[in-house]
C-alpha cells in the first residue's frame, strides 16, 4: 500500500473514525431530529475524510485495509458513544479543536487550505450543535446535569492530545490554538453550569498516543466492524 507522507492522513483518520462512531447512532438517537442531525454530521466528516485520505493514497485501501497500528487518529474520536451526553461532550471537544485548526489552515498556502476553507463552515455547525446540547443538558434536570458532568470529566483526559504537533503542520501555532480552545470550552461549560474538569491533560496519567498508532481497546472492535464487508469480499463491486 503506497501512502504519501502528509498531515492529511491523521486528520483524515480523525474524520473517518468519528464519522463511523456517529453513524452508530442510526436507529438509536433519543429523538428523530437528532437522528437526522447526527447523520448529517457523520456525512460531513465522511466527506472530509474522503478528500483528506485521497491526498495520502487510495482512500478505500487506507480506510479498509490498514491494521490498527497504522491508523493515526486521535484517541478522543474513537471513544465509544456511551450515553447521549458522552457523544455530545466528545463532539464539543473535537469540533471546537477542528474549527480552530481548519480556520487557521484555510488562511495558509497549505495543500489542505481548500478543504479547510470549505470544512470550517461545516465544523462551525458541528460545534454549535454540541454547544447547544451541552447547555440544554448541563442546565437541564438534575439527571441530565449529572450525566453531562460525568461525560466532560470522563473525556477530559483525551483532550491533551489535540494540541500535540502534527508532522507536516509545523507552522500551526499549537499553543495559541490550545489557549483559544481552553477559553471556548471553559465558557461553554460554565454557561451550562458545569464544572471544568481539574484532572491533568498531559503526562503519564493521560491518554494521547493515537497519533503514534497506539489506540484504546474499543478501537479494535470499531475497526473490525468498519472493515468487515470490504475484507470479506475483496474486489467486490456493486
Amino acid at each position: 500500500m503506497n501512502v504519501t507522507a502528509t498531515p492529511a492522513l491523521p486528520l483524515g483518520d480523525d474524520a473517518l473514525i468519528l464519522s463511523h462512531r456517529l453513524g452508530e447512532w442510526a436507529g438509536h438517537a433519543p429523538v428523530l431530529e437528532e437522528e437526522v442531525a447526527l447523520a448529517n454530521i457523520a456525512l460531513d466528516l465522511l466527506g472530509q475524510a474522503r478528500v483528506l485520505l485521497s491526498l495520502a493514497g487510495d482512500e478505500d485501501e487506507l480506510a479498509y485495509l490498514r491494521e490498527e497500528r497504522q491508523f493515526r487518529n486521535l484517541q478522543l474520536v474513537e471513544q465509544p458513544n456511551g450515553d447521549f451526553a458522552h457523544t455530545i461532550a466528545r463532539q464539543l471537544y473535537f469540533s471546537t479543536y477542528q474549527e480552530l485548526l481548519f480556520g487557521h489552515l484555510a488562511a495558509t498556502e497549505s495543500e489542505l487550505a481548500p478543504l479547510a476553507g470549505k470544512a470550517v463552515k461545516e465544523v462551525a455547525y458541528h460545534r454549535d450543535h454540541a454547544h447547544q446540547w451541552t447547555l440544554r443538558l448541563g442546565d437541564g434536570t438534575d439527571e441530565s446535569h449529572a450525566r453531562m458532568q460525568r461525560a466532560v470529566d470522563a473525556l477530559w483526559r483525551f483532550t491533551g492530545e489535540l494540541f500535540e504537533p502534527v508532522e507536516g503542520l509545523e507552522t500551526v501555532p499549537w499553543p495559541a490554538l490550545h489557549e483559544s480552545w481552553t477559553t471556548r470550552i471553559t465558557t461553554t461549560l460554565e454557561e451550562a453550569t458545569l464544572t471544568v474538569p481539574e484532572g491533568p491533560r498531559h503526562g503519564a496519567w493521560t491518554a494521547g498516543e493515537g497519533r503514534q498508532g497506539l489506540h484504546t481497546e474499543s478501537f479494535g472492535l470499531l475497526l473490525a466492524e468498519m472493515q468487515h464487508l470490504h475484507r470479506s469480499h475483496p474486489g467486490a463491486a456493486w
